[in-house]
């Protein structure tokens, strides 16, 4: 059964930054989400490890139903946050999916076995060690697109050769296979996850977000 009670205007859970709390509330919408207690027999029935399904239950409960706007890359992630029915082995690890693409897509958006936020595409690639740490990444270039004075998107090799001396990274992110840099006057944002996910070097890319001022650079 849907959750039809929740306000479509979402309450940021805690522990965001204030940028991304107001990012969550401001621009995010909640949506009906269904339910997962209820399938807890039943997932277990079939093999499904009741620890495993108690942390997709608590991902629903924190971010279920939670619309946000496209993120830069990915083809947007996830139209909505979503966990659905674990997958794996106690050999591999447990999964579950972080909801749905808004495109088709050659891979998906996964929560893995240590809780990193990533893709599932010819293998598992974490992107931020939580699900924190991606609506931290949405949030931080939201606001960097909206007070930058200029972007430079550098693709494939060249994103090797940007001299990130002096920045330092973006903690709040909590960046594995994506890591922002905070520079002078710019954030540098860099998506590896295709690359290595997909096996695909050409799909490296970095955003170079400059001509910032102290707001733009941190923005709460």
């Amino acid at each position: 059964m849907a959750d039809t009670s929740a306000s479509p205007i979402p309450v940021a859970p805690a522990g965001l930054s204030g940028r991304a709390q107001r990012f969550v509330e401001v621009d995010g919408i909640r949506v009906p989400r269904q339910g997962i207690h209820r399938h807890r027999e039943a997932w277990i029935g079939h093999g499904i490890p009741a620890a495993e399904i108690d942390r997709a239950a608590a991902f629903q409960d924190r971010w279920g139903g939670l619309a946000l706007p496209p993120a830069p890359f990915y083809e947007g992630g996830p139209r909505i946050l979503d966990a659905d029915c674990p997958e794996g082995s106690a050999a591999q690890g447990w999964s579950f999916s972080a909801g749905s693409g808004r495109v088709s897509m050659a891979y998906g958006f996964m929560i893995g076995p240590d809780g990193a936020f990533g893709i599932d595409a010819h293998h598992w690639t974490p992107l931020h060690a939580t699900t924190d740490g991606w609506v931290e990444a949405l949030a931080l270039a939201a606001h960097a697109r909206r007070w930058a004075k200029a972007l430079t998107k550098i693709t494939g090799k060249a994103v090797e050769s940007l001299d990130l001396d002096g920045c330092e990274p973006v903690p709040e992110v909590q960046g594995l296979t994506d890591t922002w840099w905070r520079g002078k006057d710019s954030l540098i944002a860099i998506y590896r996850g295709e690359a290595v996910g997909l096996d695909a070097p050409q799909c490296l890319e970095a955003h170079v977000y400059g001509g910032l001022d102290e707001w733009g650079l941190h923005g709460g």
